[in-house]
């Protein structure tokens, strides 16, 4: 086997020619350790998919998508992870002392001979896409060491008394239970796309969990004794009082996660068996539909392209928290910092640090409120300014006249859809000659979790389905459950908009008093606008979505 050159399969499959051999012949040459199969590749003579193909016809392994198989925890804890990661390689599969490796390269005969004699079984080899494999790799070893982490804390403090506490310095070793339990916990978090981790105790224990996707799912279990511990260790981290029991704290930090520093977000408040932590993970791994037109559709984007071309006037994002709001604002944000202009936004708390723009945390305790950062904002010579959320009347009161001045301003307000936070700016105490004259629009954004791919199933709509769609929609996506998903239906998310422009009308109806509904109408018959529901719809015959998450994002009586 080790004597049939992979160029001659590549020739019979008809990929490549002699001469392109001959070429990444010589390329190898200048390259020391690149194997012809990825010289080929390098050079852009064939794909990693016509490379796989021929490595299994050579080698007679399968390929395989990693993605959608069902790993087993236990075979993936044979190989060490510094290994795994070196070889580029996990094991998935252990049965009858075989062990089911999934590797890129077959031909590394090293790397197989050393796993073969750490783990002392015998490897069936199957092939994978490297992207793939090392999305996987990080993906199950932090699973793998999170639930290691804690198991070894809950030995490190079962027979301590309940009253007893870890002694924890600022400064410990990594190898501290607690100090590794919550790495751990923070890297699976990061490898899952989990947005928040949930620290709750009870009486008899503290349970983990971590919501993935915009659901909580239970992750692990930890002995009573040592949440005290666990807690005092993430108050440290984000620089709170430690022997402050009695009231909500809230804390920020960084910390270095798969080579990227992430912002964590921390709220502690007091319950009944102790104190919950939250810490909700600012990072950027999240994958985003059509991030070159910010999440959005084509048709939404072109009308906030335009709203993003006037001179000044205030442009809200409304939906409710965790929605992606924030996350779409960064992206424009970013977008605009690309022009000749100065930004400066007030936030609470910085979820992200931008490039080339000023950002200023809120701090109520110092007496820099919303309020007071904008008014300084306004004397920094601002071009766009961006007010993390509008809460009360003064805060919309100056976002409102910084707008009328010659700012073009953005915030976020907590409304159901874009018409109704014309009612909810009226309600705190806004005139509506203002809101006319300083709105540019309005875009409300909700989150739609996507049926798994995997095992998502396809069915005829039930009389009840066919009530809610109010459409004549022949086939459905129903979720099912498999290990890709966590067993919830679901994997990701995205975005839908409804997309209000304040034209003359609109402006004339606001100050005229016109109802929310009123307005809707006229933006639908008039502006074409879609909304929620429209594009919840479109989701859910497109077969992305499901009728249970339509169900979230629009209202049935």
């Amino acid at each position: 086997m080790r004597n049939v050159r992979i160029g001659d399969v590549l020739k019979e499959y008809g990929y490549v020619t002699e001469e392109q051999i001959d070429a990444a012949l010589a390329y190898q040459k200048e390259h020391k350790g690149v194997r012809l199969g990825a010289a080929l590749t390098d050079m852009g003579f064939i794909s990693e998919e016509q490379l796989l193909e021929a490595l299994s016809t050579l080698l007679q392994a399968r390929i395989i998508d990693i993605s959608t198989i069902e790993v087993d925890v236990e075979a993936v804890q044979k190989i060490p992870r510094q290994l795994a990661e070196k070889y580029d390689m996990l094991a998935v599969k252990q049965a009858e002392g075989v062990l089911t490796i999934v590797l890129n390269d077959p031909l590394n005969f090293y790397a197989i001979e050393d796993i073969r004699q750490l783990t002392g079984m015998q490897l069936e080899i199957c092939l994978s896409g490297l992207s793939s494999l090392r999305n996987a790799i990080g993906y199950y070893y932090s699973e793998v060491e999170a639930r290691k982490a804690a198991s070894v804390a809950n030995e490190q403090f079962e027979d301590l008394a309940l009253t007893d506490e870890f002694n924890i310095e600022e400064e410990g070793d990594d190898d501290t239970p607690i100090i590794n339990l919550l790495s751990r916990l923070i890297d699976r978090a990061y490898n899952t796309n989990a947005s928040d981790i949930h620290i709750e105790p009870f009486e008899d224990k503290t349970t983990v969990r971590m919501r993935i996707d915009g659901v909580i799912v239970e992750f692990v279990t930890l002995q009573k004794n040592l949440h005290a511990s666990l807690i005092a260790r993430i108050k440290i981290l984000g620089n709170m009082d430690i022997a402050e029991r009695r009231i909500p704290q809230d804390g920020h930090f960084r910390m270095k996660v798969a080579g990227e520093y992430v912002n964590i977000r921390v709220s502690v408040i007091p319950t009944v068996f102790g104190e919950k932590a939250v810490l909700r993970l600012l990072a950027n791994n999240s994958n985003i539909d059509y991030p070159e037109t910010f999440g959005m559709h084509e048709e939404d984007y072109k009308k906030l392209k335009s709203m993003l071309g006037s001179p000044n006037g205030i442009i809200y994002f409304t939906g409710p928290t965790g929605s992606g709001k924030t996350t779409t604002l960064y992206m424009i944000l970013s977008e605009l910092s690309k022009r000749a202009v100065n930004i400066s936004t007030i936030e609470d708390p910085v979820e992200k640090n931008l490039p080339k723009i000023n950002q200023m945390q809120v701090n109520n305790q110092a007496g820099l409120t919303f309020e007071a950062g904008l008014r300084a904002l306004l004397r920094q010579d601002p071009d766009i300014i961006m007010v993390g959320e509008t809460r009360d009347v003064e805060t919309a009161s100056i976002s409102v006249r910084s707008a009328i001045t010659g700012h073009l301003v953005f915030s976020t307000l907590h409304t159901n859809d874009a018409s109704s936070s014309v009612i909810r700016l009226e309600d705190m105490g806004l005139q509506p000659y203002m809101v006319a004259n300083s709105l540019v629009g309005i875009i409300a954004q909700r989150l739609m979790r996507k049926v798994c791919p995997d095992c998502g199933e396809e069915s005829i709509p039930t009389a009840e389905e066919r009530r809610i769609l109010g459409t004549d929609i022949k086939k459905i996506m129903h979720p099912k459950g498999c290990p890709q998903c966590n067993y919830t239906g679901y994997k990701g998310r995205v975005a839908i908009h409804e997309v209000l422009m304040i034209d003359r009308q609109v402006r004339q109806m606001i100050m005229d008093g016109a109802s929310a509904e009123a307005i809707q109408d006229y933006a639908v018959e008039n502006q074409n606008m879609k909304t929620l529901k429209d594009a919840g719809l479109k989701m859910v015959e497109d077969g992305v979505s499901s009728v249970e998450e339509l169900r979230k994002v629009a209202y049935y009586k």
